[in-house]
């Protein structure tokens, strides 16, 4: 089956609403495996997802590199998305959990230059901030945004995990072509204004990690020892209050539900995410992990059943 494609900004750019992100091939999930990274990226050309998402902070460069490998000499087959912003702490910069946010000027064009050096393209096809910086302002970032767009070393612009009153700020000056934020049945929080605010406005609002980091999927189970390489054996501290009965009584609830539509948790999980949305980006490490995002597309959620679903789930 062929992905749909949705309008991004108002430039005529078409992206696959399934995104993929690649942060997991370069950072925070284990040894670096290039050979399987390739090939999952090979994969996703074949289907169809084509809206590829990495960062200035994955690996450091490490996934831009990466990417810019992969498309050497087929640039025009992807779209892609990076985000600058995270910086490593000066003071420690070989540890990748310590970071600062660095939306300056003079950081915005010296992180683009180097993206695109890394990238070996000569355009960013969407380029976000990926947090808010305290200390710069809006309008500096937003001016420097315009600059690089008058220059055509990128396409367009975003934010990423923005709440509600950072939203409304960048929305004085401007308007994103998209939003990114955390979005699952395990992570609501932007229905109640980030969400609406984008309809308001006619902004398209991409989940990241609609699978709530492998919960979502069925991999972890009540009772027992999460699955050696898993992110919560690697990384657990972002879903260690995931670990209680009413969420194990949710994820059991869907289990027997997709087994009744005779499609996977995962494929499941992400159909509904793809119904509150305008598309959803998912991580995946290995070709097979794409499965599920086929089985998503093709399933027709109607809207009472997504209701009744995300009821299941403690907010």
């Amino acid at each position: 089956m062929s992905i749909p494609t949705v309008p991004l900004g108002s430039q005529g750019l078409l992206v696959s609403k399934q995104g993929l992100g690649c942060m997991g091939m370069s950072a925070f999930y284990g040894s670096d495996d290039e050979k399987e990274s390739i090939a999952t990226l090979e994969r996703a050309i074949e289907l169809g997802v084509t809206f590829w998402d990495t960062a200035q902070m994955y690996g450091w460069g490490a996934n831009e590199e990466l990417l810019g490998r992969v498309l050497a000499g087929r640039r025009d087959q992807v779209v892609i998305a990076s985000k600058f912003g995270l910086m490593p702490d000066p003071d420690h910069p070989q540890d990748r959990s310590r970071r600062k946010n660095d939306g300056s000027p003079a950081n915005v064009r010296r992180s683009v230059d180097a993206a695109l050096r890394r990238l070996g393209t000569d355009h960013i096809d969407l380029y976000y901030q990926h947090r808010p910086d305290p200390d710069t302002p809006v309008e500096e970032t937003y001016a420097t945004f315009q600059a690089l767009l008058e220059r055509g070393t990128i396409g367009t612009w975003g934010v990423s995990n923005v709440g509600p009153a950072d939203l409304r700020e960048w929305l004085e000056l401007g308007t994103p072509s998209l939003v990114q934020n955390s979005y699952s049945l395990l992570d609501r929080g932007d229905e109640t204004e980030v969400i609406p605010l984008c309809a308001e406005h006619g902004i398209p609002y991409q989940a990241f990690s609609p699978l709530a980091g492998g919960w979502l999927t069925g991999k972890y189970r009540r009772g027992e020892e999460a699955p050696a390489g898993s992110r919560m054996t690697m990384r657990p501290e972002p879903y260690r209050h995931l670990e209680t009965d009413g969420v194990f009584d949710a994820l059991e609830g869907l289990e027997r539900r997709a087994a009744e539509r005779g499609v996977s948790t995962a494929g499941l999980a992400l159909a509904w995410a793809l119904g509150g949305t305008s598309s959803v980006v998912v991580g995946p490490r290995r070709p097979e992990h794409l499965e599920p995002v086929r089985e998503a597309l093709a399933l027709s959620l109607p809207p009472a059943e997504r209701d009744e679903v995300g009821s299941a789930f403690p907010c």
